[in-house]
């Protein structure tokens, strides 16, 4: 029921800001399919003027709604958990890397209703993430 493509409509986060210092937020898309018992992500999105598009693997765990995804290097495992979702138009994911924790707000479009975005903010500032660290995406630039 996940599968399919998705739009990055939120973020709370203490990491630095989306996309860096002075870039502009820029909407960013991903298709997320079944491979295997994993899920294939594909996210796309521009950088300075060009469209990337960035492959990753979240690994399933014992735990349904729980899966992993491995980078390279030391430290580079994120956990990530399925928070909240309908599957039809929104979903509220969990990646925590050590102690620091993000959550994203997802749309089946590019936009979600006001009361989807209050539960996100809901479950934002339930981790210590107020709205001073919780960014919203345009829905510009899209690749």
């Amino acid at each position: 029921q996940f599968a399919g493509k998705w739009f990055l409509v939120g973020l709370a986060s203490r990491c630095s800001p989306p996309g860096g210092p002075g870039r502009r937020l820029e909407a960013t898309a991903l298709v997320v399919a079944l491979a295997g018992q994993s899920v294939a992500v594909s996210t796309l999105r521009r950088l300075d003027g060009m469209c990337w598009e960035i492959k990753q693997r979240y690994l399933p765990t014992r735990t349904p709604g729980r899966f992993l995804l491995k980078g390279r290097g030391y430290r580079s495992k994120v956990d990530v958990v399925v928070g909240e979702t309908d599957y039809s138009t929104y979903a509220i994911l969990y990646f925590q890397r050590g102690r620091s924790i993000s959550v994203k707000l997802y749309g089946r479009a590019s936009r979600v209703s006001d009361a989807v975005a209050e539960k996100f903010e809901q479950r934002a500032r339930a981790v210590g993430l107020d709205e001073d660290v919780t960014y919203y995406f345009p829905t510009y630039g899209g690749c």
